[in-house]
C-alpha cells in the first residue's frame, strides 16, 4: 500500500480546501506540493491593509482552508499530521502536512460533502428555534482544538451587547474612506474569481450585514417579526499567529457541521476589526479571558428562499505549485 496519496488525490483535496471561506473572499493562501508533503503559505499580496492591518483575518482564513484539506483527505482515506509554523524564520509558512494511510469514515464523508454545499448566507433567518441538541452538536464539532474555545452567545443581554458591537463597528467604518475604498474594490463584481460577488450580497438592512457593493441577492421573505439566529464566538487563549490559525480551523469545523445539520450560516468579523469594539467584546462577553477571533451566525433559512449561488474561486493553477528546494531551504539546520 502506498504511504502517500497520489497526485490526483492531493489535487482533489486541494480543490476542496480552497472552497473554505475567507475574509472578503480574498483566498489569501498559497499551496506548495512536494513528493510527500503539502505546505500552506499565507499570501500577503491578498491582505486587506485597512480591514485587516495585522493580517489576523488572513491567517484565520488560511486556518479554515487547512481544516478543509484535512477533512477532504480523511474522506479519501488519508490521515494528516500537521506541523504548524515549521519554519520560525518564515511566519508566512503556516503549515507542513504529512500523510498517513487511514480509513474514510461516514462522518468525514458527510463533512466533505458539506464543503461543496456550504454557502455564506447573509440573509435573514426564520424564527424557528434550533433544538439545544443541534446547537450543542455544532459547538462540540469545534471542541478539542488546543487553545481555542467556542462560546455560544445565548443570554439576552450578551446578544444585545454583541449586536451593539456590530452597529458601533459599522459606524466607525462608514467614516473611514480608505476602508470603504477597499470594500468597494473587493465586492460588487459580476465576473471576478475573487472578492464578494454582487450575486452573493444582500442589502445591508441588518447590523450584522456588511454593505458589500451592488448587492443582488434577494433577501429571504420572512414574515416572522424576529429571527432566531444563534451566534457562536470563536476565541483563543493567545492572540498570536498560532491562535489565529487554530481559530480558522475551528471555524471551519463549526461551519461544516452546521451545514451537515441543514443550518444556514455565515462567518462574521466586522466588530473584531475595530480595536475598541473588539476590546469591549473581550471585556463584556469573555470577562477579559481569551481573545475573540470570529463570530459564526447560524439559523434556519426560509424554505422559500432561493439557493445562495456558489462563490467563485481562483483557478488551482493560481494558488498551487510544486514545492521548490528554495521553499524549504531556511528550515534546514
Amino acid at each position: 500500500m502506498s504511504k502517500h496519496p497520489d497526485h490526483d488525490t492531493v489535487r482533489a483535496a486541494l480543490a476542496l480546501a480552497v472552497r473554505a471561506p475567507s475574509v472578503h473572499n480574498t483566498q489569501p493562501w498559497q499551496w506548495r506540493v512536494g513528493d510527500t508533503t503539502v505546505h500552506l503559505y499565507a499570501d500577503d499580496s491578498r491582505r486587506l491593509p485597512h480591514t485587516d492591518p495585522d493580517c489576523r483575518e488572513l491567517v484565520v482564513s488560511c486556518g479554515a482552508a487547512l481544516h478543509h484539506l484535512r477533512v477532504a483527505l480523511r474522506a479519501f482515506g488519508w490521515e494528516t499530521v500537521v506541523h504548524r509554523f515549521p519554519n520560525p524564520a518564515d511566519p508566512k509558512h503556516l503549515a507542513a502536512v504529512e500523510f498517513r494511510p487511514g480509513e474514510p469514515d461516514a462522518a468525514a464523508v458527510r463533512l466533505t460533502r458539506a464543503i461543496s454545499q456550504r454557502r455564506s448566507d447573509r440573509r435573514r433567518f426564520t424564527s424557528w428555534e434550533m433544538p439545544a441538541a443541534q446547537v450543542s452538536a455544532v459547538v462540540a464539532a469545534g471542541a478539542g482544538t488546543p487553545g481555542v474555545q467556542v462560546r455560544e452567545v445565548d443570554a439576552t443581554g450578551e446578544h444585545a451587547r454583541l449586536l451593539r458591537a456590530f452597529v458601533d463597528a459599522a459606524t466607525t467604518h462608514r467614516g473611514d474612506a480608505a476602508y470603504n475604498a477597499e470594500l468597494a474594490a473587493w465586492s460588487g463584481h459580476h465576473a471576478s474569481a475573487q472578492g464578494v460577488p454582487a450575486r452573493n450580497a444582500v442589502v445591508a438592512t441588518d447590523s450584522t450585514v456588511r454593505p458589500f457593493g451592488d448587492p443582488r441577492l434577494a433577501e429571504a421573505v420572512v414574515r416572522d417579526t424576529e429571527e432566531s439566529a444563534r451566534m457562536l464566538l470563536v476565541c483563543t487563549a493567545s492572540d498570536d499567529l498560532l491562535g489565529w490559525l487554530r481559530a480558522g480551523e475551528t471555524a471551519s469545523a463549526l461551519l461544516l457541521e452546521a451545514t451537515v445539520r441543514g443550518l444556514a450560516s455565515c462567518a462574521l468579523s466586522e466588530p473584531l476589526e475595530v480595536t475598541g469594539v473588539r476590546t469591549r467584546i473581550r471585556r463584556d462577553l469573555l470577562g477579559d479571558f481569551g481573545y475573540p477571533q470570529l463570530i459564526i451566525r447560524m439559523g434556519w433559512a426560509a424554505t422559500s428562499a432561493e439557493e445562495v449561488p456558489i462563490t467563485p474561486r481562483l483557478p488551482l493553477a493560481d494558488v498551487v505549485r510544486p514545492l521548490e528546494p528554495l521553499d524549504l531551504a531556511s528550515t534546514r539546520p
